[in-house]
């Protein structure tokens, strides 16, 4: 039986599988962590990139092995808020209540907006449902629930913005 035979075609690496999700999310919560890196530090993308590529995938946190990364989804997602930083903030500032700036929010939630933002801009193939349970699920841990709801209306409004 073939990688894509039986079982309906499903395969063990697709969209659908445990593994594919999870490394995406194991991904994406490494590219918000980069890219708070990248403005707390000044560091440029690429020595970031590395960083994670070299030393801090497919190791293991306090003696559990963490999940495999997508680290190819993980790159592009890091490069391309860089790429297109100005559009993507654009895009968000149209969210953020009048008078504020993108500047006054919390340095985690603007890494966390940048990269959901992206995903919904340049990833058309992600479903907006997956980009708004992740990236909120991340604003959660990395806060609180007010965190968590400002994220998702954010996020909301700019799917609606850009996939509406």
């Amino acid at each position: 039986m073939t990688a894509s035979s039986g079982f309906g075609g499903f395969r063990p690496y697709s969209p659908l599988s445990l593994k594919f999700r999870q490394a995406r999310a194991v991904a994406r919560l490494a590219a918000v962590q980069a890219l708070y890196q990248m403005e707390v530090s000044g560091v440029g993308v690429e020595a970031v990139v590395r960083e994670f590529l070299d030393h801090r995938f497919g190791g293991d946190l306090e003696g559990e092995q963490l999940a495999e990364a997508d680290e190819g989804f993980f790159g592009d997602i890091v490069r391309g808020v860089v790429a297109d930083q100005g559009a993507i903030d654009q895009a968000v500032v149209r969210r953020l209540a009048a008078g504020w700036k993108l500047d006054r929010l919390d340095a985690t939630v603007r890494a966390i907006l940048r990269a959901g933002a992206y995903e919904l801009m340049f990833r058309p193939e992600t479903p907006i449902e997956v980009v708004l349970d992740e990236y909120v699920e991340l604003a959660g841990a990395f806060s609180d629930s007010k965190a968590a709801a400002f994220v998702n209306g954010a996020l909301d409004g700019l799917a609606g913005d850009v996939r509406g």
